[in-house]
């Protein structure tokens, strides 16, 4: 009989011990494959919390240090979505999550949510792990170790190439400005997340919801329960949402808005659309937002910036939208890294060189005409025309065009077509003149100017329910590339709606005496939505702005 076996029946504390000591010397045999490793300290992980034993959270640490190895952007997989599936990263950084909360662990959950988010976020994308300033022979050894040990080559022996990928991680981390390589970071280091203003990461698992707030860098993170919210009611409600959108033809820019549902459900049947999303909005306020506003007050926090990280089955859900007062100024981010890299780069003095791009037909004929376009570039031309701004419509908005004002421009407006790939999203791309601008090639553009984005343009990006991370909204992939800030959509906007907009940001943000700054982008879009509401707009034309970044 084994000693878990036998733990499990008679419950005698040394052989608690003893499966203690076999997990904690099995993963970190130097031989071991990293995915062994990974799969060992889960066991361990998900069996001492079945004995609620204090174990878990340090197997769970245990199997959370190993993914940045694990899942190193340079290797060769085939598909990163059957990889990070494979592995059950999502449900692990679920589960793990949860079980730090039960037991009060707040700093281990942070950092365990945001190790499982980045790593699924950096495959993903496919992004590179910088090892630029590494000796040219060290990073040339490891990427080949880490080609071999994933392909499935080898030129040596399983065992040898493990050894000897170990060896030379721990001489990397020797180098100086390489201590934390494919390290995660660190609590005191992602608390710094929250320096502007208040970060709360929503967690969905089958037993429970909760919110985790992080304050301010100088707080301890706040945990705040979700006693009424289920995975099954987040899931119905992204259901509802999305048959009312597509009920309402809110897929594409240009797609008009109806006025009345024509359901196959019975109980949609009887309400009309608005009816159905301020139900929806109701919900959403009333047992999750509302609960976070609440603590935010105790707090001391009664207005200002905060920013939205969801996670799970709350991707894509409209929480922007739900608070019937208009006190706080929501953004959203991908990862509490994505925040802070965003934080860390210098703002510039100098007045930003903006380009505004219009496409209202490509000559592929793909997508409805957009009649909004033409006076939604013109506002913008007028509000910006003593800055330094240029503009590329129609004809003139090529995919070489585009990207070599990309290059050169630091704040960026695009009013076009776009397709959101959810399976694979460095394929969803810009709908151009003459040809489609991949996001993955963007994401491998150098863009040093790279500001601020108003994104005008892309179709629905209700995400995948089966992934612990938000959708990979193309707005985020642009704060991916480098901008820091971005306006767009969670769904399509009426292409009507494209001027007000249009006028109501850049007239914020190019207002006179004032220095053009993207950090007001936030700010400047609060605005614009709360006139769009004041005109009694339908709901799915004004909730699905949305703002990510700084």
């Amino acid at each position: 009989m084994s000693f878990r076996n036998r733990y499990e029946r008679l419950r005698d504390p040394k052989d608690l011990e003893t499966i203690h000591t076999h997990y904690h010397d099995s993963f970190k045999l130097p031989s071991m494959h990293p995915e062994t490793s990974w799969d060992q300290a889960l066991s361990w992980a998900y069996f001492a919390e079945s004995f609620q034993s204090s174990d878990c959270i340090f197997a769970f640490q245990a199997a959370f240090r190993l993914l940045p190895e694990i899942l190193w952007a340079g290797h060769s997989i085939p598909v990163h979505h059957d990889a990070i599936r494979r592995l059950n990263i999502s449900d692990a950084t679920s589960i793990a999550a949860r079980t730090c909360i039960n037991l009060s662990h707040l700093h281990d959950a942070v950092e365990m949510l945001e190790q499982g988010l980045a790593t699924i976020f950096q495959q993903m994308l496919q992004l590179k792990t910088d090892v630029d300033g590494l000796p040219p022979h060290q990073a040339k050894d490891f990427l080949n170790l880490s080609m071999q040990l994933y392909s499935g080559t080898f030129i040596n022996s399983p065992i040898s190439i493990v050894e000897d990928r170990k060896k030379l991680l721990e001489d990397i981390r020797n180098q100086p400005g390489f201590e934390s390589f494919l390290r995660p970071k660190s609590y005191n280091i992602l608390c710094h997340a929250s320096e502007r203003g208040p970060v709360i990461t929503l967690t969905s698992h089958k037993d429970h919801c909760d919110a985790i707030i992080l304050l301010n860098p100088s707080s301890e993170p706040v945990h705040v329960p979700l006693p009424i919210v289920t995975l099954e009611l987040l899931k119905s409600q992204r259901d509802m949402l999305k048959d009312l959108l597509g009920r309402c033809n809110a897929r594409s820019r240009g797609q008009s808005s109806s006025s009345r549902l024509f359901g196959q459900r019975e109980d949609f049947s009887k309400k009309s659309t608005q009816e159905c999303f301020q139900d929806m909005l109701d919900w959403l306020w009333t047992h999750v937002v509302g609960p976070v506003y609440q603590v935010l007050k105790s707090h001391g926090i009664f207005s200002g910036r905060l920013w939205w990280l969801p996670t799970g089955a709350f991707a894509g859900l409209p929480l922007h939208a739900s608070s019937p007062t208009n006190e706080f100024i929501h953004s959203y981010t991908a990862t509490l890294g994505s925040l802070l890299d965003a934080y860390s780069k210098k703002s510039s003095s100098i007045a930003p060189k903006l380009v505004v791009v219009g496409v209202t037909h490509t000559d592929f004929t793909r997508g409805k005409f957009l009649n909004g376009v033409e006076p939604e570039v013109k506002k913008i031309m007028s509000i910006a025309k003593d800055s330094d701004v240029r503009c590329l419509l129609g004809e003139q908005a090529t995919v070489d065009a585009v990207k070599q004002q990309l290059q050169d421009c630091s704040w960026v407006h695009l009013a076009c077509h776009g397709y959101q790939n959810l399976q694979y999203p460095t394929q969803s791309h810009l709908q151009l003149y003459g040809g489609d601008l991949e996001l993955g090639t963007i994401l491998r553009m150098p863009l040093p100017n790279a500001q601020f984005v108003f994104l005008a343009a892309c179709q629905t990006a209700m995400g995948d329910a089966q992934l612990v991370n938000e959708s990979f909204h193309l707005g985020g992939g642009f704060i991916t590339a480098g901008f820091q800030s971005a306006i767009g959509t969670i769904w399509s906007m009426n292409d009507s709606d494209g001027p007000t907009v249009a006028e109501i940001v850049y007239s914020h943000l190019f207002r006179e005496g004032q220095h053009p700054k993207h950090t007001k982008a936030a700010e400047a879009l609060h605005l614009a939505v709360k006139e769009l509401k004041n005109r009694k707009v339908p709901y799915e034309r004004w909730m699905p702005f949305i703002h990510i970044g700084v």
